[in-house]
């Protein structure tokens, strides 16, 4: 998910919207674009793992750690989701 170009309401928006199709589609790992910002310490950048920490999210992330160099490194992070409830 490619979060380039749009604001933090977008963002959370659209951030929310991609994690939880992904979960109920059995996704394991999400990759977040984020950006780094023009000085290195984007909004976006901040605000993503705040985001993820917070209902509904909180109860299916289950961690985060920085993007590979090739994925887009500091200005991505990949997201570790739980398992669906199989029920």
């Amino acid at each position: 998910m490619d979060l380039h170009g749009l604001n933090q309401d977008q963002a959370r928006a659209a951030l929310t919207g991609f994690i939880l199709r992904g979960w109920s589609e059995n996704r394991r790992t999400i990759l977040v674009i984020t950006g780094k910002g023009a000085l290195g310490d984007g909004v976006l950048r901040r605000r993503v793992p705040e985001w993820l920490g917070e209902p509904p999210l909180r109860q299916i992330v289950a961690g985060l750690s920085e993007a590979h160099r090739r994925h887009g490194g500091e200005g991505a992070i990949y997201v570790a989701l739980k398992r669906a409830d199989p029920r």
